[in-house]
């Protein structure tokens, strides 16, 4: 059995100094990297790449909306045009950081509101896709199951990791709480563990997420990695011939 392990890194700017990512690098085998628009910088990103090429963590691409003051957590009125373009410059801008060096980006994980628009909206999802196809049709994408990202990556053709959040609490359906509402971020250790070893017991996940904004996040994601390994998981990233898509 294997998992991926991910987190959100590269989310300082300038002076600014954001997670744990130092900590992180040596738990996750995948990461997903600001690339400017709601968090990091050229510099923050040239920094997190090259950690990720000299400590073996698959480079991923998690571009957000363009609303730094609200972390991209906030979901503004885009067209499908303006969300491919972003997807264009964001995640070609980080591509190239991993070719100078030395490495190649392996996936693309939406981050915050983009996230979750892109999720629910047919049109928005095909954009998305088809720009992400469009820069390298070997990409990954990040996504919840079942969701619009999800038919629209089958229709077009590139691989999809279904995505679990270990830190995050989930409605009946199996969609995520709203940021906005109470509870909506695991916070003690033994709830954070107990539901990512449950999602990766459905055997439906590809990938399982800590946030590097949790607090303790670097602890969690050992927690986690500890516990899957002890019930037979290895952790790696994934690869586009490894993951399914519906039809």
């Amino acid at each position: 059995m294997k998992i991926d392990l991910n987190a959100d890194l590269g989310e300082g700017f300038g002076a600014y100094e954001y997670g744990e990512d130092d900590r992180l690098f040596d738990v996750v085998s995948s990461a997903n990297i600001a690339c400017g628009f709601h968090a990091g910088d050229p510099h923050t990103m040239r920094a997190t790449v090259e950690a990720c090429v000299s400590r073996g963590v698959a480079i991923g691409a998690h571009p957000g909306l363009p609303d730094r003051l609200g972390f991209g957590r906030r979901e503004l009125a885009i067209s499908p045009r303006e969300a491919a373009d972003f997807i264009l410059y964001q995640v070609g801008a980080l591509s190239g950081f991993a070719r100078a060096a030395g490495g190649r980006l392996r996936h693309v994980k939406l981050h915050g509101a983009f996230y979750h628009m892109a999720s629910k909206d047919a049109n928005l999802a095909e954009e998305v896709v088809q720009a992400v196809r469009s820069l390298d049709p070997g990409l990954l994408l990040y996504g919840l199951p079942g969701s619009c990202l999800e038919a629209a990556a089958a229709k077009f053709g590139i691989g999809y990791a279904a995505e679990g959040f270990a830190d995050r609490a989930y409605l009946p359906d199996g969609q995520l709480v709203s940021r906005r509402l109470p509870g909506a971020v695991l916070e003690r250790s033994e709830d954070v563990v107990r539901q990512a070893l449950a999602l990766a017991g459905q055997g439906r996940f590809q990938t399982l997420c800590v946030h590097g904004d949790t607090p303790q996040a670097a602890e969690l994601a050992r927690q986690i990695a500890e516990k899957l390994q002890q019930e037979g998981f290895e952790i790696a990233a994934p690869h586009a011939n490894e993951t399914k898509s519906v039809e």
